[in-house]
């Protein structure tokens, strides 16, 4: 079955109790007396999977389950046959730019679109990263690319997008490896396939370290990898 896109999100107009069962690197939500339990299941393990799946069918007369994740591929097809596929497509760059430059106007925020770019750039698909960053380096009510000293607030991927605009390949590997942790794997190399442009015809490349992000003893290696071999195609 073709999974259903979500074109609109209403608040609830009746007031629910909301119980935050958080757990690390995750959060569970239990909404009202028994009515709605959602589950941002990304990061649960197959064996956790399968435990919840004997929950939603102990439970299923009175609650309804909602499961969110990033990535559909980690849920265990047991689960998947048991829900309702919905799809929330992700702002396409054009209008990801437009509400980020939206939301500077709307604060009196002066920019220039170069600088929103780079943003952009780094924190695609995410735009709550996006206006997070961009919040951080407006404060004098300019927007500013962070100082060479600002480790603290400075998005590392911003850098690594002026060094490949540069053509500093190795730099920008050696920056990357140096920042990314291990759980951020997946990330980077969704970030790198959102960024083609810099790299050229390189699906199949990311779609192999991708493939191979489970099987490699060291992460850093395997993206040192596919850095090497992106730029081999500049």
């Amino acid at each position: 079955m073709k999974p259903l896109k979500i074109t609109s999100i209403k608040k609830c107009s009746e007031l629910r109790h909301v119980y935050d069962l958080s757990v690390r690197k995750n959060h569970n939500f239990l909404i009202g007396e028994n009515q709605i339990l959602t589950h941002n299941c990304d990061y649960l393990s197959p064996s956790a999977q399968a435990a919840l799946r004997g929950v939603m069918e102990e439970f299923a007369s009175t609650s309804r389950f909602i499961l969110t994740c990033n990535y559909p591929n980690k849920i265990i097809p047991p689960l998947h046959s048991r829900c309702q596929a919905m799809h929330i497509e992700n702002l396409n760059k054009d209008d990801f730019t437009a509400r980020a430059a939206e939301i500077m106007l709307a604060e009196n925020i002066e920019f220039d679109i170069d600088v929103l770019d780079n943003f952009v750039r780094a924190t695609y698909p995410d735009l709550r990263k996006c206006i997070n960053s961009c919040q951080q380096h407006s404060s004098t009510g300019i927007l500013a690319m962070p100082d060479d000293n600002d480790t603290n607030s400075k998005d590392y991927k911003i850098d690594c997008v002026d060094l490949i605009k540069a053509g500093k390949i190795r730099e920008a590997r050696m920056l990357l490896c140096s920042q990314v942790r291990p759980e951020e794997m997946d990330e980077i190399f969704t970030w790198c396939y959102s960024n083609l442009d810099l790299w050229g015809k390189a699906i199949i490349i990311i779609r192999n370290a991708m493939a191979r992000v489970p099987l490699v003893a060291d992460a850093e290696v395997n993206l040192a990898a596919c850095l090497v071999e992106l730029s081999q195609i500049q």
